[in-house]
Order: structure tokens, then C-alpha cells, then sequence
């Protein structure tokens, strides 16, 4: 199956929503249009005249980069400076590109849960928590012949969660009536004479995220020619999202120790630390990127430890006497959503029948070398 621009976008933003990203943030298509078509696929952290080489080198026509390539406004584009000779270098080979930035953050599966797992942190838990899902009411009235196939298609695209729970759903019985118009096609009866129908009213709740999906595969699955459904946003708030993640070591172990694991789980090859190496960490909270604003949320969370990036002097400082210990492994740790992000759209393109391939790009972006 062919495959253009919006789909992998919309794929994309069925995981990570830009409703998720933090405000100002400059997530979405940045370059290129809709509807290019996509053979290739390639992941970045940044977008860099390297990553657009190997981009070209390698037939991609869309890259989804994690940090945006157009954050701040832009005066001019001129083709004599690094960033607008970028830009034109992709435009002339018609490379779109993609951000999904603190929306792919806090994201389920996204960078900060990635993060976490590296580290082997268990039970965790947004360290800030930025936004709650809206919830939608989805109804539907069906011939009791169709209620389970239409049931069943609507769990299945994600609707009917509740806390724990799945497949939650209502179901009444009642009668329908309608009238086929001249030219109508009607599963029950015929057209010019009214029908009168026993039919069961479904209904269940749905996550914004999830919720074109379920009309999508409710229309599917329901027998009707023109088929009734009500969608109502609900005063319910859905599940909590957020930046960082809070979790717990498996077994405790010294500051030192730890930040031995994680300069081994993030390929670094070396990394700042703060605090006293022999004191024992086991909760641990975990932010990708620059996470100097985040450490007062760390010390609410009651961390032991905060790992995260671009961390400063005077930060550690305070942190060290709020009893905090800091772990710096880098901003650019973040590439690990390179690998992630091309093998999940990878598994969907093959069971999509999708005729595309990602790839995560193979350069460093690291502005940094150690001597």
C-alpha cells in the first residue's frame, strides 16, 4: 500500500499528540506538504546537514526528528547561512520533516519511558504531570445480528479503557425506525416504506487520542448504509501524562554505582555526577534533555537521584543541600528514541501492509567530544 506524508503523521500523532507537547513547543510538519509520498524513513535526534546527507544517500523522503529544525522564528532564509542552506538543501530534495518533540516525552513509550527502562526503574510515574487525556462519550445504535462485531472493532482501536480496566461498554435494547429514501440501499426493509427495527444501543468511552480510530472502525464494522452515532466530551478526566518519570531501583545500590550503570546504559563515555558516591540511591527520577527546571520536582518526588541533562553549577549546588544527587549523562542521550521510533513504525508498516521502511539515522549529532 502507497503510503504519503499524512499518514505517517497521523500515525505518529496517534502515539504522541501534539495536545501532549508542552506550550510553544514547535512540534508537527516543519517542511514538506501532506501529501508526499514516503518510500523511506529516516529517525534523527537533530537535523543536521549530516543527517540530511545520509537522508539523500539513502532515499529517504521524510525525516521525524525529536528536536524541532525550525524552533525559533526565523528572520531570513538565506542559502549562504548554515541553517537556511539546510533547509533548502531538503526542500530541493523534496525531504519533509517532522518534530515530535516534549509531545513524544511524555508519551507512553516515548523518550522518558525508554530512559527509565534503560536504567531499570520499576513502578514508574510522570515526575510533572502536564496534561490529562479528554474523554468522549461514543454511542451507537446497531441490529442485535452486528453488536459484537461492531463491539469488538470499536475495543479494538482503543476505546473502552478505564483505569485497569478494558472493554468497558454498555449495551440497551430499543427500537429504531427510519425511512429509506429513493435510492437508498438499506440493510432492513425497503426503500419508500418506513421501517420499525430492534436494535441495541452501544456505548463506551473513548480517549481523544483514540477517538477518530473508533469512528473510524465503528463505520467499518456497523452493517448500515448511513449509520447514528453521538460523540459527547465528557467532564471526566482521562489518564494523566507528563514529563520525566519517577520509578524504583530493583535494589539499592551507591550513587557511585549507579552512575556506573548508566554511563553503561546510555553509551556515554563519561558523565558529570553531584553529590556523595558512597550514599545509597533507590528511587530514582529520570528527565531526557535539559532538566535544570525539573530538579524541585525531583525533590518533591522524594528521588534520591535526578538524571537528566545540560545541568549547571549553581543547580547542583542547591540540589547537594536539598539532599538531591545529580546524574549529567547529556542532553544527547535522547537519541535512543532513534532506534524505538523507526522499529515501532517498522512492526505497523508490516501490519498495515504499509510500502515503507524507517531507519534510525547512523551519525552522532553529540555536539560534544571528551579529551
Amino acid at each position: 500500500m502507497a503510503v504519503d506524508v499524512r499518514s505517517v503523521v497521523q500515525w505518529m500523532e496517534s502515539w504522541a499528540p501534539t495536545s501532549f507537547a508542552e506550550e510553544g513547543d514547535k512540534v508537527g510538519l516543519q517542511i514538506g506538504s501532506m501529501r508526499s509520498p514516503v518510500h523511506r524513513v529516516a529517525v534523527a535526534l537533530d537535523v543536521t546537514e549530516a543527517v540530511a546527507d545520509e537522508a539523500i544517500e539513502r532515499g529517504a523522503s521524510l525525516i521525524i526528528a525529536h528536536h524541532p529544525i525550525i524552533f525559533r522564528p526565523l528572520a531570513a532564509l538565506r542559502t549562504d547561512r548554515p541553517d537556511g542552506r539546510l533547509i533548502a538543501k531538503l526542500v530541493k530534495h523534496d525531504i519533509s520533516v517532522y518534530a515530535s518533540h516534549t509531545n513524544l516525552d511524555v508519551a507512553v513509550g516515548g523518550v522518558n519511558d525508554l530512559l527509565a527502562q534503560a536504567l531499570g526503574l520499576t513502578a514508574t510515574r510522570p515526575l510533572k504531570t502536564s496534561v490529562s487525556e479528554t474523554l468522549y462519550k461514543l454511542v451507537t445504535y446497531v441490529p442485535p445480528s452486528h453488536v459484537d462485531a461492531v463491539r469488538d472493532a470499536v475495543f479494538a482501536a482503543g476505546a473502552g479503557r478505564i483505569g485497569k480496566y478494558s472493554h468497558c461498554g454498555f449495551t440497551s435494547g430499543g427500537t429504531g425506525t427510519f425511512l429509506p429514501g429513493e435510492g437508498a440501499q438499506p440493510f432492513l426493509g425497503e426503500p419508500g416504506k418506513l421501517e420499525s427495527a430492534s436494535e441495541q444501543r452501544f456505548e463506551t468511552v473513548v480517549p481523544e487520542s483514540r477517538k477518530a480510530a473508533a469512528v473510524k472502525a465503528l463505520l467499518a464494522a456497523h452493517p448500515y448504509e448511513e449509520v447514528a452515532y453521538d460523540v459527547f466530551r465528557l467532564e471526566l478526566e482521562g489518564a494523566a501524562y507528563g514529563l520525566g518519570r519517577v520509578g524504583t531501583l530493583e535494589a539499592p545500590m551507591t550513587l557511585q554505582a549507579f552512575a556506573e550503570s548508566a554511563k553503561a546504559a546510555f553509551g556515554v563515555p563519561a558523565l558529570r555526577i553531584a553529590g556523595d558516591p558512597s550514599r545509597t540511591v533507590k528511587k530514582v527520577a529520570v528527565l531526557g534533555g535539559s532538566g535544570r527546571s525539573y530538579v524541585k520536582h525531583a525533590i518533591a518526588a522524594g528521588a534520591d537521584v535526578f538524571v537528566t541533562g545540560d545541568l549547571d553549577h549553581h543547580t547542583a549546588h542547591d540540589a547537594i543541600a536539598a539532599g538531591l544527587a545529580l546524574v549529567d549523562p547529556g542532553h544527547h542521550i535522547e537519541q535512543i528514541m532513534k532506534a524505538a521510533v523507526a522499529g515501532r513504525l517498522n512492526e505497523h508498516a508490516s501490519k498495515a501492509g504499509w510500502e515503507i521502511e524507517a531507519f534510525a539515522s547512523t551519525g552522532s549529532t553529540e555536539p560534544f567530544v571528551f579529551l
